[in-house]
């Protein structure tokens, strides 16, 4: 798709008065007025500490904010630096940036930021979130990799509360990494870095299933593993973190139904795949925090409980009787004696992954009807690893990703033939 089709007009007269640049951050915001300027002026520092003599590019992409994000933005952007930082700033430093919903259809921010990209003919692009918790040195970790060793996609690791992203850690880390032997512990981040040639395939490949949804946050880590390209891990640092279960049945179709799609855009890569090895990583390592936090386990357990039950009909035109049954007993244990094995949970998914591709139901209905079945086992997790020191939880993770591995052959025999659900 021709750049000319994802840029609004406004857009795209500036991106052509800016030229060829060396290096693309972009920020997509929508609704980020709390964090944005502190976002902008940790990227602007990153640059001029670290890469002051690239030509660079701020792109601001905002969704159709009705909070001035925006033009804060702007603002920050354009505000004077730190003298110290002047001294150093070599190259002109541009700023281009508009609003993209209702100018350019409904394309995703990641299209327009691919599609700036490949209009600058940028080497390395950046995209961050607009979170407070950037950092100017994530702008060098993130890019240096791509512009200076050659890389072509850059994963974060991040410093984090253990209970933090685990729909990442028990079910996409565990998933991805079984399907295509990498082991890219935030295969759906916020926070990463592409090269030229890669944004330049993700430009040309197809929108994603739904108009404006956040798959391409997946596909770019996806198209990356699954096209040969050079993949590795910088570690950021602090990650501000989110409730543990808000807005899950959102969060399952923005990640876990992109992923069942890619099996069926990519069958031949995943299911050739045979174990699982680690990625360069270009800057230090995860770290796992243990801070207090509340947490109120006996939710989760609840909703897993009614949740077996009141979708029983649901459920059995997804899984096996043979899961399901499984499923049930653990329903009926009651929170002390409560057990999940890993197995089950890796056939539970590989079930819903087999269902979704033949279309068994509704794919939403899918999606949603996994919501209580993941919450049981994030009650067992956490029931597990609370009081486990760092590299005990280490080892329930990797003990569970091994899990997923060993029975990627049952996913291979649900997907071929034998199909999840009951006559």
């Amino acid at each position: 798709m021709a750049e000319e089709n994802i840029l609004p007009d406004e857009f795209l007269r500036q991106l052509m008065n800016v030229g060829e640049v060396d290096l693309v951050v972009a920020v997509p915001t929508h609704n980020h007025a709390r964090t944005i300027a502190r976002v902008v002026e940790a990227v602007r520092l990153g640059l001029v500490t670290y890469l002051p003599r690239e030509r660079a590019v701020l792109v601001a992409a905002d969704g159709g904010s009705r909070d001035g994000s925006l033009s804060l933005a702007l603002e920050a952007a354009a505000a004077p630096l730190p003298a110290e930082a002047e001294l150093r700033y070599l190259r002109t430093f541009q700023v281009v940036g508009g609003t993209y919903a209702n100018g350019a259809g409904n394309h995703s921010p990641l299209r327009l930021v691919l599609a700036a990209a490949d209009l600058l003919q940028a080497k390395a692009c950046a995209v961050l979130s607009p979170s407070a918790s950037v950092a100017p040195e994530w702008v060098e970790r993130l890019l240096a990799p791509v512009y200076r060793k050659g890389f072509d996609y850059v994963a974060p690791l991040y410093r984090r509360h253990r209970f933090h992203g685990l729909l990442v850690r028990i079910l996409l880390y565990p998933m991805v990494r079984a399907l295509y032997g990498k082991r890219i512990h935030e295969p759906y981040a916020a926070d990463f870095a592409f090269s030229g040639r890669l944004g330049a395939d993700l430009l040309a490949g197809p929108e994603p299933a739904a108009p404006g949804d956040a798959a391409d946050y997946l596909r770019a880590p996806l198209c990356a593993l699954t096209s040969n390209y050079r993949v590795c891990e910088a570690f950021l640092g602090p990650r501000e973190q989110t409730e543990l279960a808000a807005d899950l049945v959102p969060a399952l179709r923005q990640t876990v139904g992109p992923l069942f799609r890619s099996m069926e855009e990519h069958p031949g890569c995943w299911q050739a795949a045979k174990g699982s090895e680690p990625l360069p990583v270009e800057s230090g390592q995860e770290e796992i925090t243990s801070e207090p936090l509340r947490l109120n386990r006996k939710r989760f357990h609840q909703m897993f409980c009614s949740g077996v039950a009141d979708l029983h009909p649901v459920l059995a035109t997804i899984l096996t009787g043979e899961t399901l049954a499984d499923l049930g007993a653990c329903a009926a244990l009651g929170e002390q004696a409560f057990r999940f094995p890993d197995e089950l949970w890796a056939k539970t998914v590989y079930e819903c992954a087999a269902s979704f591709h033949r279309n068994a139901i509704s794919r939403d209905h899918l999606l949603q009807a996994m919501a209580p079945l993941y919450r049981g086992k994030v009650y067992e997790f956490l029931g597990h690893t609370r009081h486990s020191p760092p590299e005990e939880f280490e080892a329930r993770v990797e003990a569970l990703c091994l899990a997923f591995e060993r029975l990627k052959p049952y996913l291979l025999q649900m997907w071929g033939g034998r199909q999840g659900g009951t006559p």
